[in-house]
Parts: structure tokens; C-alpha cells; sequence
């Protein structure tokens, strides 16, 4: 399968949870669903399996679509010649994490005092990216932008 279509389904669920995606995956009517489907479903499966952790806390965190090789074949015609086939393939990465940690990590910076809340502004491009930028960029090209906590020090 080609890279433009499992990236056109990954981009889908990234950052779900594994009950969600799997609901996601299962109603998509895109033909590389299936392989998606089963490549989560494994993850998880080894994550429970090898390191104890509940189906039902893994969040996928990161999913990547990578260009692979192209296989190529010659397909027979008329008068003697031939027509060269090109098959493209893909890398799938899956990276599947445990929210139980972040629940502690979250309670860990809520004991912390108030007073030295760091926030960051983060710019809203046109596109689909974020771009974080200083303000005297954002007063000179009159970009609006909101503000989100990162981190208590």
C-alpha cells in the first residue's frame, strides 16, 4: 500500500485511545484500515502480554508512515514488449503508551506551587502545523494566538 494512503488513516487516530481507535478503524471504509487494525491490535496485545498493562489505559502516542522500497515487475504486452508495474510499500510505526504514568505526573505538578507556572504561546498557522513564536513576530504579522500551561517548576 502506498504511503499517501495509510498516512491518510493514521492521521486519523493519532493520539486516541486503543478502544477508540479500534472503533475508528472498524468503521473507515479505506482498504488500509485492515492492516492498521491488525498492527494496533498486536501492539497492544505485546504490551499486555510482555509488559502488564491494561488495555483499556494505552494511548497511542505516536504513529508514523514511512516510505518503504518499490517492488517492480514487468507485465507482458502486446508485440513483445512489456510494462513495468510498480508496487509501493510502507513502514508503519506504532508507539503505544501507558496514561496511568501521566495521571501521576499530572498530580505531581499540581502539588506544586502556583507561583512559577510557565506558559508558552503557541501561533496558529494557516496550515495544519504550529509554530512557536516570540511576540514582537506576532504584533508585526497580527497572528492570533492562545495560550496553554506546559509545565509548573
Amino acid at each position: 500500500m502506498s504511503v499517501d494512503k495509510a498516512r491518510r488513516v493514521i492521521d486519523q487516530i493519532r493520539g486516541r485511545s486503543y478502544a477508540e481507535t479500534l472503533m475508528i478503524l472498524e468503521l473507515m471504509p479505506y482498504r488500509a484500515c485492515y492492516p492498521i487494525f491488525k498492527l494496533i491490535y498486536s501492539a497492544a496485545a505485546n504490551a499486555s502480554h510482555n509488559k502488564q498493562f491494561n488495555k483499556a489505559n494505552l494511548i497511542i502516542s505516536k504513529a508514523d508512515v514511512n516510505k518503504g522500497i518499490t517492488l517492480k515487475k514487468l507485465k507482458p504486452r502486446a508485440r513483445g514488449r512489456s510494462y513495468l508495474i510498480k508496487k509501493p510499500t510502507c513502514h508503519i510505526t506504532i508507539v503505544l503508551r501507558d496514561i496511568t504514568h501521566f495521571d501521576s505526573y499530572e498530580k505531581f505538578l499540581e502539588s506544586l506551587p502556583p507561583k512559577k507556572l510557565i506558559t508558552s504561546l503557541a501561533i496558529m498557522s494557516t496550515g495544519r502545523r504550529r509554530e512557536f513564536l516570540c511576540g514582537r513576530f506576532r504584533e508585526k504579522h497580527k497572528i492570533k494566538s492562545f495560550l496553554y500551561n506546559i509545565a509548573f517548576v
